[in-house]
C-alpha cells in the first residue's frame, strides 16, 4: 500500500475531488458517528468489550500501592478518576484482583506502565510498555490483573487498552491458556506522518505475531484487526478495504480528523464500510484504535465475566466455577505482585520462562 494517499483517494479528500465522475458520487464510507462516553466502549461482532485505562498513578509505596491517603475512595469499586487516577478493585494495589472467566478471550495492550498477572494455571507475568498478553479463557480460568506501582520517587502512569474477543461456539470449551506478544515482536507499519502499531491483522508487510491458535483472529480469512494508529498533524492516509468485516475506528486522542468528506472531532467511535477509508488529520496529533474483523455470526448470552450462546449455558458456567474454581487459586493473595523488580516476564504452567527481546 502507498504510504501517502493515492491520488484518487487524495482527489475525493478534497473539495471538488469527485467531479472526474459527477454521475458516481463518492460512496461514504462512514456508517455512523457517535461519542465514545464513558469506557466500556460499543463494540461489533466479533469484538464484545473494549475499554480505555488511562491513569496518572503517584508514587509507590512499600506495597506498590500508591503513597498517600486513600480516603474517600470507594475502595473495591472505586472508577470515579479522583486525582487523575482510580483504584478499581484494588484495596492495596490499583487494578483487578482475582476473578474467573469463561467462553471468550481478552486481548490486552499497554502502551505506559506495567501489569502483572497471575491465574489458576499457576502461570505469571509482569508485562508492558508496548506489550500485548492474548488469554483464552475458554473453559475457564481466574486471573488477576494488578498495575504495581514500583518507581517510588515519581509518578507511575499507567494506559492500556482491554479488549474481549468473542470465541465461535465450537471454541467456547477449548484449553484456557495465555499467550505474551513482546513489544518487539509487534511490528509497525510507518508512511509519511502515519505509524501503525499491528496486533493482529496484516497491515502491508507488517505481520504480527500469531494469536492462539483456537482464537477467532487465528484463522486468517476471519481477518481480525487489532492496530493502533497515530497521525502526524496535516497527515494523509488511507485505510485499506477489508471486504466482509466489521470495522470500527476508536478516536480517543487529538482534534479533528477527515474521513471521506466528514469531519469528525475527537472522542468519536466511527463505524466504517468495509471499503477504502480516505483519512485525514486536523492540526494536531491524533491517535485512533481500529478494531475490525469478520463477524461470528452467533448469538450471545452474556453474564458479568462469561460470554456462552444460550441462557443454559451461561447456568452451567456458574454451576461449573461453583464447583471447580476453574481449577482454584494457587496464590496466597487474591491480588499477587511480583515483587519490585523492574523487568518484564511470563512464567507459563509448565514452568517455562520468557522474557522480551
Amino acid at each position: 500500500m502507498a504510504g501517502a494517499l493515492s491520488a484518487v483517494a487524495a482527489a475525493a479528500c478534497e473539495p471538488g475531488g469527485a467531479s472526474r465522475d459527477e454521475a458516481r458520487p463518492a460512496i461514504d464510507p462512514i456508517l455512523g458517528v457517535e461519542p465514545l462516553g464513558a469506557p466500556p466502549w460499543r463494540t461489533a461482532d466479533p469484538f464484545l468489550f473494549c475499554v480505555h485505562h488511562d491513569d496518572d498513578y503517584p508514587a509507590g509505596d512499600a506495597r506498590f500501592g500508591p503513597v498517600g491517603s486513600l480516603a474517600g475512595r470507594d475502595l473495591g469499586q472505586d472508577f470515579a478518576g479522583k486525582d487523575g487516577w482510580r483504584m478499581y478493585h484494588g484495596r492495596v494495589v490499583p487494578g483487578f484482583p482475582q476473578h474467573p472467566h469463561r467462553g471468550f478471550e481478552t486481548v490486552t495492550v499497554v502502551r505506559r506502565g506495567l501489569l502483572d498477572h497471575a491465574d489458576s494455571l499457576g502461570a505469571a507475568a509482569r508485562y508492558g510498555r508496548g506489550d500485548v498478553q492474548w488469554l483464552t479463557a475458554g473453559a475457564g480460568i481466574q486471573h488477576a490483573e494488578m498495575f504495581p506501582l514500583l518507581r517510588r520517587a515519581e509518578r507511575n502512569p499507567v494506559e492500556l487498552f482491554q479488549l474481549w474477543l468473542n470465541l465461535p461456539a465450537s471454541r467456547k470449551l477449548a484449553a484456557p491458556s495465555f499467550s505474551m506478544l513482546w513489544a518487539p515482536t509487534i511490528p509497525r507499519y510507518t508512511a509519511p506522518g502515519v505509524e501503525v502499531t499491528v496486533v493482529a491483522g496484516v497491515l502491508g508487510t507488517a505481520t504480527p505475531p500469531a494469536p492462539p491458535p483456537d482464537s477467532w483472529a487465528a484463522r486468517p480469512g476471519n481477518d481480525v484487526q487489532i492496530w493502533t494508529i497515530q497521525l502526524a498533524p496535516g497527515a494523509r492516509w488511507e485505510l485499506p478495504a477489508r471486504p466482509g468485516t466489521n470495522r470500527a475506528l476508536y478516536f480517543f486522542a487529538g482534534r479533528e480528523l477527515r474521513v471521506g468528506q466528514r469531519a469528525v472531532g475527537v472522542g468519536h467511535r466511527i463505524t466504517l464500510r468495509d471499503g477504502a477509508v480516505p483519512l485525514v488529520n486536523g492540526d494536531a496529533e491524533a491517535e485512533l484504535l481500529l478494531l475490525g474483523g469478520r463477524p461470528i455470526g452467533e448469538p450471545v448470552a452474556q453474564h458479568g465475566p462469561f460470554v456462552m450462546n444460550t441462557r443454559e449455558e451461561l447456568a452451567r458456567a456458574y454451576a461449573d466455577f461453583r464447583a471447580t474454581g476453574f481449577g482454584g487459586w494457587p496464590w496466597d493473595r487474591e491480588d499477587p505482585v511480583h515483587g519490585g523488580e523492574d523487568e518484564r516476564f511470563a512464567r507459563y504452567p509448565d514452568g517455562r520462562v520468557a522474557r522480551p527481546g
